[in-house]
């Protein structure tokens, strides 16, 4: 997200200073997996609206990137399949369909959630877990989160305002004095500040406010594996009971991720990890025999309301929250980042209300 904020303060030509705590995209955003995945299309809402036109402009967006730097994304719309391992899904599948023909339209495009009998090609996914057929949607896609920071770096690096600091890690934020506190005793103020520092935005931003009856966050562990596999990298994501199956341009899929709140190491990977390949094997049979090139863990910021938050502090609006939204990251970050940008020029932020930082405030505050 701060990256995304960074590119986007550059071509509004804001005069901006990147901090990172150490190398920059060396979080979660240097993970594995990369799935867009959208919101089911029943029950609609301004947050599932959100996030389909966010999905939708990614598309232009990160062309945009790869003209400007040259460099690939890993990006495309490969869709998904989902499993129905039993006959009361697909009656839930059926209706979806319905909610999709109405709600899944914006820009003058249409996206289909459609239910099929038997998987697109045999094995992907294999036919025992689609005892009720299965779903094949087209809005969903992926991206390498690898690639799309290194093109957002490479961006920078052809800023004329931005500059970007490594290893400058906040420890404090005074926003009456508009100072951000570093380790090691220097301070640097600012007119504005952007908190995107993942899960460490909590502590940062939760110091300004002392009375919290609540954590304004928490950090998530997840773990993933990367696999090389002779699978046709045009293949939709596979999506079933939370494990991802996600094929990339470079011959390798992506296999993700568990969602740990609790946990006792936060970059090492054990079996929860194993059982999630076990899973990912069974699913595709193609993975039965594929090479495991890297096991990945790393923490992802969730948000007291699990949305993004994102916004200006109310008592505070020189500084800006933007983080949040754990799941869902990298298919948002670039909406966020403008409306976070929107809150910098003191405009009202064009985001559904449980994503404001305003909101997920009120939540820490409330006595019960």
């Amino acid at each position: 997200m701060g990256l995304w904020a960074a590119v986007k303060a550059d071509r509004l030509g804001i005069p901006t200073l990147l901090l990172d705590a150490g190398r920059t995209g060396g979080g979660a955003s240097g993970g594995l997996l990369g799935a867009l995945m959208p919101h089911t299309p029943d029950r609609w809402n301004d947050k599932k609206q959100f996030q389909l036109e966010a999905l939708v402009s990614l598309e232009e967006e990160v062309a945009r990137l790869e003209s400007e730097t040259g460099l690939s994304t890993g990006y495309r719309r490969s869709g998904r399949l989902i499993p129905l391992p039993k006959p009361h899904l697909r009656d839930i599948a059926v209706r979806n369909a319905e909610e999709a023909r109405e709600n899944w339209t914006t820009s003058g495009r249409s996206f289909r959630w459609q239910v099929l009998d038997n998987a697109l090609d045999a094995g992907w996914p294999d036919a025992a877990a689609c005892e009720a057929g299965l779903v094949h949607e087209t809005l969903s896609g992926r991206i390498s989160p690898r690639l799309l920071t290194a093109a957002l770096q490479a961006r920078l690096e052809l800023s004329d305002h931005v500059q970007v600091a490594e290893n400058a890690a906040a420890e404090r934020i005074d926003p009456k004095a508009r100072l951000v506190h570093l380790s090691g005793g220097t301070s640097i103020a600012f007119g504005h500040c952007i908190v995107a520092t993942g899960p460490q935005s909590f502590p940062l931003l939760q110091a300004i406010e002392p009375a919290a009856n609540r954590p304004l966050g928490r950090p998530v562990k997840g773990q993933a594996a990367l696999l090389r596999a002779d699978i046709d990298p045009t293949q939709p994501v596979v999506f079933l009971n939370g494990l991802y199956v996600v094929p990339h341009d470079d011959g390798t899929v992506a296999i993700g991720s568990t969602s740990e709140e609790e946990f006792a190491d936060a970059v090492t990977t054990d079996g929860k990890l194993d059982d999630l390949l076990d899973r990912a094997r069974q699913l595709v049979p193609g993975l039965q025999e594929a090479t495991v090139l890297e096991r990945w863990a790393g923490l992802r910021p969730k948000a007291i309301g699990r949305e993004p938050m994102v916004g200006p502090h109310p008592d505070h609006a020189s500084l800006v929250a933007l983080t949040g939204g754990f799941k869902v990251s990298f298919g948002l970050a670039h909406r966020l980042a403008d409306a976070a940008l929107a809150g910098v020029a003191g405009n009202p932020v064009p985001l559904p209300p449980s994503f404001v930082f305003a909101d997920h405030l009120r939540l820490a505050r409330d006595p019960s």
